[in-house]
C-alpha cells in the first residue's frame, strides 16, 4: 500500500486535556479479550451502562457491529484478523482522543495485535481486561451456536478449536467470567479505574 508523503496530522484546537475538564475524567480504552462466549460484550455492555448512569462519557465498539460496516471487506484469515485489530485500535484512539471511555469487545486472540494496539496509546490509556474463562465453559454457553459449527469443520479459523487463543501475560484487569457475576466483574473494572484516577 502507497502512502502518501504530503499527509500530516493536524492537531486539534480542542486536546484531550481540555476534554478531561469538561467531562470530569480521563479517557482510555478498556479492551476486552476473550474466547467467544466469555462474556466479552456482555462485560463491556454492562461497563458502559454503569459508566452512562454514572455521567461519564463512553462507548461500545462491538466485533460483530464492526464487521457489519467498517471492516466489512475483512475475512477471518490471519492477515485480515489483524487488520481488523489494527483498524479497531485505530478507532478506539479516536475515541481517547475525543475524551472517551470505550470498551472494545473482540476476540484479539494474538498478543503481537494486541501489543501492536497498545503502543498507539499513552502509557495508561490501554487497559486490556482478559476474561478468563474455560473453553469447555464458553462452548457450553454458545450463545451463537459458533462451537457446534466450528466442531464440524463449518467455521474454519475459529480461535480455540481450529485457530490458537494467545492469553495475556500480564493483563490489567483479569475477570474469571465463570466465577465472577457480571456486578462483581463491572465493580473490579470501576475499582481500577478509580484506583487509577480515570474515574
Amino acid at each position: 500500500m502507497n502512502k502518501s508523503s504530503h499527509i500530516t496530522w493536524h492537531q486539534s484546537t480542542v486536546t484531550k486535556e481540555d476534554r478531561y475538564l469538561l467531562n470530569g475524567h480521563k479517557s482510555c480504552v478498556l479492551w476486552f479479550t476473550g474466547l467467544s462466549g466469555s462474556g466479552k460484550s456482555t462485560l463491556a455492555n454492562a461497563v458502559d451502562q454503569m459508566l452512562f448512569r454514572e455521567s461519564y462519557r463512553s462507548y461500545v465498539l462491538d466485533g460483530d457491529n464492526i464487521r457489519h460496516g467498517l471492516n466489512r471487506d475483512l475475512s477471518f484469515l490471519p492477515k485480515d484478523r489483524k487488520e481488523n485489530i489494527r483498524r479497531i485500535g485505530e478507532v478506539a484512539k479516536l475515541f481517547v482522543d475525543s475524551g472517551q471511555i470505550v470498551c472494545t469487545a473482540f476476540i484479539s486472540p494474538f498478543i503481537e495485535d494486541r501489543e501492536l494496539v497498545r503502543k498507539m496509546f499513552a502509557p495508561g490509556e490501554f487497559i486490556e481486561v482478559y476474561l478468563d474463562c474455560p473453553i469447555n465453559v464458553c462452548e457450553n454457553r454458545d450463545p451463537k451456536g459458533l462451537y457446534k459449527k466450528a466442531r464440524k469443520g463449518e467455521i474454519p479459523e475459529f480461535t480455540g478449536i481450529s485457530s490458537p487463543y494467545e492469553a495475556p501475560v500480564h493483563p490489567e484487569i483479569i475477570i474469571h467470567s465463570d466465577k465472577r457475576t457480571i456486578e462483581q466483574s463491572v465493580e473490579k473494572v470501576f475499582k481500577y479505574l478509580s484506583d487509577k484516577k480515570i474515574l
